[in-house]
């Protein structure tokens, strides 16, 4: 009997196991990043650092909409920012893993964080504005998600799908925060 041919019509050929154990060996000290890496992983280390960054300031300024919150519907906003917060929080751990995955550091420094940030620090005053301060911070991370999904592409599909992740739930964020708007007295 004849040994399968790994190649099928318009899709890429297989490489055979024993060049796959060879590749493997080489550069070992790479981790989960193999020769065949398509993505600049500089840029997409820069990038995820930012996404780090994001995360970390929206983190903050949920916690602080949390403990502040007052007004009429302060109870509901409170828990829906402590829940994001939360989430935030979860996404941050979760960049961070894959920062150190491709060989990278993530960034902590409080002193660089808000620079890297495409989300601002920006607080309100009321119960309606600090519900308007996180969906504007929220529809700037769905912005930035999807297009750093995009840039990265199909080079490097453990990211995009991650960065995807995460812009799905940026997604329903924006959705609670909006329905918590619309509920508002004159909302």
């Amino acid at each position: 009997m004849n040994a399968p041919d790994l190649r099928r019509e318009g899709k890429p050929s297989l490489t055979d196991v024993k060049s796959l154990r060879e590749s493997a060996r080489r550069h070992v000290e790479e981790g989960a990043v193999t020769e065949h890496y398509r993505a600049d992983r500089k840029k997409v280390l820069e990038l995820l650092n930012e996404a780090l960054a994001t995360e970390i300031v929206c983190t903050l300024r949920y916690r602080h909409d949390h403990y502040m919150a007052r007004g009429l519907k302060a109870k509901v906003a409170a828990t829906e920012f402590l829940e994001h917060a939360e989430q935030e929080m979860d996404h941050a751990g979760r960049i961070a893993e894959r920062i150190v995955q491709l060989g990278g550091e993530p960034d902590f420094d409080p002193q660089k964080v808000s620079g890297r940030s495409h989300a601002e620090y920006r607080l309100g005053k009321s119960l309606q504005d600090m519900i308007k301060e996180n969906l504007v911070a929220e529809r700037i991370a769905i912005e930035s998600y999807r297009e750093m999904a995009r840039y990265i592409g199909e080079d490097d599909p453990t990211t995009r799908r991650l960065l995807e992740g995460i812009l799905e739930v940026e997604e329903e964020h924006a959705d609670d925060l909006a329905d918590l708007l619309d509920a508002m007295p004159g909302g």
